[in-house]
């Protein structure tokens, strides 16, 4: 067997099957999976918006609560597709050995990453609509254009549901997913334009953000949220996509080494 730590799935639609399993055992519990996705988010925007936004002036041009809630959105977003590309998939790979099961049927191992790809990314756009509309509900978004927020939501599930694929693809246990979170994931929100504007951390730090796949969603997500059309649409877009797909494949390549070898 090969041992390639890169692969290009072939799943053809046989993914549609692991995608609605996965969604029925959510479905039992859909009411408080949502509330609690919606909770931490809400009560950051909530208590920074509005506490620690009335001790700012308006924040490129904007109150502080207005500028935090794009941000809110698609941090949401992220930590939703991460969780469960993290702790959910590796329960069903690692500890209950679904994904085994399902490889026993005539579905592949790229039938079952690929849903759990995009049931990853749909999970992840649930937590980040229900908290537009939250968002919509306070007068905070710009109809129509914040309409537009729903795809970008969904392509960025998508490129962090890759990579956390390929972090569960090279864990050991659950121990593992803090190093990710800690080295990755709580840096990048802090420095992708999430809580203040980029521009005010130092050149260097920038430039790290600027290849960061959450600053270039808060830049699409910003603008449309504000009822404006974002710069350089297509780059921020390709972004997302490059590493949606090529983290993919990169994790596509670590399982099958995994569970194939």
């Amino acid at each position: 067997m090969s041992h390639r730590w890169i692969a290009l799935p072939r799943p053809g639609w046989r993914w549609l099957p692991v995608w609605r399993r996965n969604f029925l055992v959510w479905r039992k519990l859909a009411i408080p999976s949502i509330l609690g996705n919606l909770a931490d988010p809400l009560i950051y925007m909530l208590g920074l918006g509005y506490g620690l936004g009335r001790l700012l002036p308006a924040v490129q041009g904007v109150d502080y609560v207005r500028f935090l809630a794009a941000g809110t959105i698609v941090a949401s977003t992220m930590n939703s597709a991460t969780f469960e590309a993290l702790y959910s998939a590796f329960s069903r790979m690692h500890v209950q050995k679904t994904w085994d099961a399902i490889l026993n049927t005539p579905l592949s191992l790229d039938h079952v990453l690929t849903g759990e790809l995009v049931w990853a990314a749909s999970k992840s756009l649930l937590a980040g609509v229900a908290i537009l509309l939250v968002v919509g509900a306070l007068g905070l978004a710009a109809a129509p254009l914040a309409l537009w927020i729903v795809p970008v939501i969904f392509l960025t599930g998508l490129a962090f549901a890759a990579l956390g694929l390929i972090v569960c693809a090279l864990a050991p246990s659950y121990d593992f997913f803090m190093y990710y979170f800690t080295l990755f994931i709580t840096p990048m929100l802090l420095i992708s334009g999430v809580f203040f504007p980029t521009d005010q951390l130092p050149g260097v730090v920038q430039t790290i953000a600027a290849w960061l796949p959450l600053a270039h969603a808060v830049q699409l997500a910003r603008p449309l949220l504000l009822g404006q059309v974002p710069e350089n649409i297509a780059g921020h877009l390709a972004v997302l996509l490059l590493v949606a797909g090529v983290g993919f494949c990169f994790a596509s390549g670590l399982t099958r080494r995994r569970l194939l070898k």
